[in-house]
């Protein structure tokens, strides 16, 4: 199992970056969270989280342990996979996922797509003794500033909402607010889809 990966960016998304090291790329699912913390950096060192089964190998990337610790508890809950995890770490920070398991939000996870209410009361019983082990960090925001649009359109399909409900819901929010960053345009669509 890798426990981190330090590296050049030879690619990065909203949902995904490619790290070289030695000469191999390594293709990483990253939250927006990560994201922006990361993009515009030539190097970085990612914390990883490996899924092995037998149809899929598959990494998932942190910038600090915090935000892995959390996705980790996230995953250990009944009716969590990966993607939506990773979702739920797009829509909040790992700070906001703690706040929302102490304070009994489940609100806050219902408006994830994906995430009802047995779920949301899922997450906070089972996480509610084991968040108190995950580690604080300060969360920061950054923005990516390419055809902002097509760039949070793409982020959406690539955690798998169908095109045509991405391209509405990024329109939409777009369409109020053009100063938004990708990760906020992405977060706003969230909430929409």
């Amino acid at each position: 199992m890798f426990e981190y990966i330090t590296g050049s960016i030879t690619e990065i998304t909203p949902t995904y970056v490619i790290a070289e090291t030695g000469g191999v790329g390594y293709f990483i699912n990253i939250s927006l969270q990560t994201h922006s913390k990361i993009n515009n950096k030539e190097t970085f060192k990612i914390y990883i989280h490996q899924i092995i089964r037998e149809d899929t190998n598959a990494l998932f990337g942190f910038a600090d342990k915090t935000e892995r610790e959390i996705f980790r508890l996230l995953i250990s809950v009944s009716g969590i996979g990966a993607n939506t995890a990773r979702i739920m770490l797009s829509s909040l920070s790992a700070n906001d996922v703690k706040k929302a398991i102490r304070t009994d939000d489940a609100a806050t996870f219902q408006s994830i797509k994906g995430i009802g209410a047995k779920t949301a009361q899922r997450v906070i019983i089972d996480l509610k003794d084991k968040i108190n082990k995950a580690e604080t960090d300060d969360e920061t925001a950054g923005s990516f500033t390419n055809n902002l649009p097509d760039e949070a359109t793409a982020a959406l399909i690539m955690l798998g909402f169908p095109k045509i409900k991405a391209e509405k819901a990024v329109k939409k929010v777009y369409a109020s607010n053009s100063e938004l960053s990708v990760e906020e345009i992405v977060k706003n669509a969230l909430k929409i889809l």
